[in-house]
């Protein structure tokens, strides 16, 4: 029956070091059975077949890899907004939705405001940005798998970010002086020297989306000097922030005309998001 399935696979993943394991079991049911959660209450009784089995003990097995969750199951729900996610890019997480409350908050009763998104991976920031501010996003990821992901959720979303295959080290270039009212940015920004001792899932995303540097902070210094002029003046500089870089962030900014710098924090009380106006 479904139910014992979904306790055998809830008890794998717990003996296996799994946090939260009812959770991810009762996600993995869902993608085996397409049961929601209120679906698997109702058929908790119901026998399912020797391939739906058999596909619990191939994803469980999997999962007990350490090999992420939101991979096997394909796809990843950011603020509200379906995401296909897997090997090549970045999964979505809920940290961000810290940078892109900033981005919203500048944004709010203003329409058609013009965005970039830098280093987009999947897509998220873009996609959110579109759907809560209605804004007119270019969307910049340079590595190719990840970019296969960014256009397939553009499609998926029936979305009008225009996604461009670009390093946002050169492509800056591309773009007149003043383009933007806004420019947000999920940047590489773990020091390098952490980047071997991540927790196991982690390690099988791709070390590009990672990788910030000796310091975590190579993308900041470049996105600040490089992409400032693509701000109209008043225009907003929006970044997610790894643990401890608020302080060079801000001075960073604040060195190449920012002001009304200030911070957000993540549930964690994390110094997660930081936003400027240029002057």
């Amino acid at each position: 029956m479904l139910k014992d399935e979904i306790k055998r696979c809830r008890q794998r993943l717990f003996d296996g070091g799994i946090e939260d394991a009812a959770h991810e079991a009762a996600l993995i049911a869902r993608h085996v059975t397409g049961f929601d959660r209120a679906g698997q209450i109702v058929h908790a009784d119901d026998e399912i077949t020797p391939a739906q089995i058999n596909k619990f003990n191939s994803v469980t097995e999997k999962r007990l890899t350490r090999y992420p969750l939101q991979y096997l199951l394909g796809s990843w729900t950011f603020m509200g907004i379906e995401l296909c996610v897997g090997e090549g890019v970045l999964i979505p997480r809920d940290d961000t939705e810290v940078c892109v409350s900033l981005c919203l908050d500048y944004l709010k009763n203003t329409r058609g405001a013009r965005a970039a998104d830098l280093c987009s991976g999947s897509g998220a920031v873009a996609l959110a940005l579109e759907s809560f501010a209605g804004a007119d996003v270019t969307a910049v990821e340079l590595s190719d798998e990840a970019f296969k992901f960014l256009k397939k959720n553009i499609s998926l979303n029936n979305s009008s970010v225009r996604p461009v295959l670009g390093d946002v080290l050169k492509c800056h270039a591309d773009f007149a002086d003043g383009s933007f009212d806004l420019i947000a940015s999920n940047p590489p920004y773990i020091p390098a020297r952490e980047l071997d001792g991540l927790q196991p899932e982690v390690k099988f995303e791709p070390r590009t989306a990672l990788d910030g540097g000796e310091d975590g902070m190579d993308f900041y210094r470049a996105i600040v000097k490089l992409w400032t002029r693509k701000l109209r003046r008043g225009g907003a500089l929006v970044f997610e922030l790894g643990e401890g870089q608020a302080e060079n962030a801000a001075r960073l900014m604040k060195a190449q005309g920012f002001g009304n710098i200030r911070t957000a924090l993540d549930f964690g009380g994390e110094q997660r998001a930081i936003i400027g106006t240029l002057l």
